[in-house]
This record gives C-alpha cells, sequence and structure tokens, in this order.
C-alpha cells in the first residue's frame, strides 16, 4: 500500500470500534444472518440516524448530509 497520513484510517477505525463495542459484543447471535440483521439495524437505525459523532460537529451523519446538501444547493445557487 501506499504511505500515507496516519489519519487515514481514523475514521473507519472509530467506526468498527463503536460498531464493537455498541453492537456485536453486548449481542449473542443465534446465526449469522441474525448477526446480519441485528448489525444492518443498528447501522441503518441508529449510527446513521442517532448516534452524535464528534468529527461532523457532534450530529448524525443524516443530518451532516443533510447540512451539507442544503449548504451546496445555496452556493451553486448564490443564495
Amino acid at each position: 500500500g501506499r504511505v500515507g497520513s496516519c489519519y487515514d484510517n481514523a475514521v473507519a477505525e472509530s467506526f468498527f470500534a463503536s460498531l464493537k463495542k455498541e453492537c456485536v459484543y453486548p449481542t449473542v447471535f443465534g446465526t449469522r444472518q441474525q448477526a446480519y440483521l441485528i448489525v444492518a439495524d443498528y447501522i441503518d437505525n441508529f449510527y446513521n440516524t442517532r448516534r452524535l459523532h464528534s468529527t461532523i460537529g457532534y450530529q448524525p451523519p443524516i443530518e451532516a448530509r443533510q447540512q451539507h446538501t442544503r449548504n451546496t444547493r445555496q452556493t451553486s445557487t448564490g443564495s
């Protein structure tokens, strides 16, 4: 791989640490299908919609995305 900034993987590593601590470790999965469904639910219905993220101003990713979209539209329209 290429040599790069030590921060290249920081966001991904933080995500997986949170996923393991908040979802995987406290749960006993009966099957792979159950694990898949529970992890998908955690990501879709908690991590992206309600969990606050310090790297994006202590807001959930869905809100940061919406704010970015609004700001981009305002900039492109000159408002």
